[in-house]
């Protein structure tokens, strides 16, 4: 499979370089149609090959905490899309040859394959196999006319025409799964920006939806007459808002040991005098004036590294790595420091490089932040970890997986 995917790749770069320009209308057209075509059975072939890499369990013999993540790392997706593509890799091997079939044959296109997947699942849990299989029929011909979102809306009528005396119980059937999908797929990403700045995107089911346009639409009518902020910039500052009043609750769970707060890393005399700029325990710069302001609304944790009155090396004294000293942690690995995973300070622990029970002091050289996961995965696996040069960790992996045993960091997390 290997050498075949190779001379592929070789007629795909001479296809790359050909000039377009070159072809006749006619031309062109059956060459779109061809590459469209070859990409659909290029994906049945990628999801045959995730299909047995998570079923091998590929994923965690290399560490990582799922095949979803290993994935991402892998192939550059997102979480969402990498695990969309697993289940649908699922779905294809487990009871829908059909479907594999027309998009190994360029008949389907991957995002309907996931749409008459989707649908026949529904279709076999209430109407049996044989319904089922009507249905993967009627849709695969019905591909040829829809995209996938007409697709999807013909499917849930679907029962009408392969078992019309179960089309109102289906009916139901269908609503129910499609809420089973929106819980499914619910998710929000926070992508940080080079300025500094997060963006956010994602899909809220719909409860969470009422919940978030219950809290923030109070908060977004204009303040007046003047008021000459855009809808959206409206919508921000409730988000804001909002995100105050949670923090003002002191409800709030604990956050790996320490109370829910905000950490800034400032100068007090700085502040003081309404120079300072800080940084947030997210690495994220602030104003003097957004210091000041967050030092009015929230619980603010000032962190002085190495000061007398927070207290970085607590030698043997202590075993744990709480308070002051982990907040320093958080503030050099800002999150689980294992290559390739993404988890937030909040889900991690503190490890001691050097263990305690063996003598190793508790102190910020000799500790590093692991997710759950990885945190066991370092205790029982071959990898090891130590600081590099400028502080941060890095991992060793074992010799099976890296003959050179080349030392690896994790990138995801900015650094300043």
């Amino acid at each position: 499979m290997v050498e075949e995917l190779a001379q592929a790749d070789d007629a795909f770069t001479a296809c790359v370089d050909a000039p377009a320009w070159a072809l006749s209308e006619h031309d062109l057209i059956a060459a779109l149609d061809a590459a469209h075509r070859l990409e659909q059975r290029l994906a049945a072939v990628k999801l045959t090959l995730i299909r047995e890499v998570d079923g091998r369990g590929t994923a965690r013999t290399h560490g990582a905490s799922c095949t979803a993540v290993w994935l991402r790392e892998r192939l550059r997706l997102t979480i969402p899309a990498a695990r969309r593509l697993i289940d649908l890799a699922t779905a294809l091997d487990t009871g829908n040859p059909g479907i594999r079939q027309a998009l190994a044959d360029g008949a389907i296109s991957l995002d309907q394959a996931r749409v008459i997947a989707d649908t026949a699942t529904t279709v076999q849990a209430t109407a049996g196999t044989e319904a089922a299989d009507k249905a993967v029929s009627l849709l695969t011909d019905w591909a040829g006319q829809f995209d996938p979102t007409h697709l999807r809306k013909l499917g849930t009528r679907i029962l009408d025409h392969v078992a019309p005396d179960l089309a109102d119980a289906a009916a139901r059937a269908a609503l129910d799964a499609e809420a089973r999908r929106a819980a499914h797929d619910r998710h929000l990403t926070l992508s940080e920006q080079s300025d500094g700045r997060l963006r956010l995107t994602g899909t809220l089911d719909a409860e969470t939806a009422g919940l978030l346009r219950a809290a923030i639409d109070p908060l977004t009518a204009p303040s007046g007459p003047d008021d000459s902020r855009s809808p959206g910039q409206r919508r921000h500052d409730a988000l804001a808002d909002v995100c105050r009043l949670s923090l003002r609750t002191g409800e709030l769970p604990d956050s790996g040991g320490d109370a829910a707060s905000i950490v800034i890393t400032t100068n007090y005399d700085e502040l003081a005098r309404q120079l300072g700029a800080g940084t947030l325990d997210t690495g994220l710069q602030l104003t003097p004036e957004a210091v000041r302001r967050l030092a009015c609304d929230a619980t603010i944790l000032p962190t002085v590294l190495g000061g007398t009155s927070q207290p970085l090396d607590v030698g043997r004294q202590r075993r744990l790595i709480t308070g002051p000293l982990r907040r320093a942690l958080v503030l050099r690995d800002r999150g689980c420091a294992f290559p390739g995973c993404d988890r937030p300070p909040r889900w991690c622990h503190a490890h001691h490089i050097e263990h305690w029970a063996d003598g190793g002091p508790t102190n910020l050289n000799n500790a590093v932040l692991l997710c759950g996961h990885h945190h066991r995965h370092i205790h029982h696996s071959d990898w090891t970890v130590r600081l590099g040069g400028d502080g941060h960790p890095e991992f060793t992996p074992p010799a099976w997986l890296d003959p050179e045993q080349v030392p690896r960091r994790n990138p995801y997390h900015r650094r300043t």
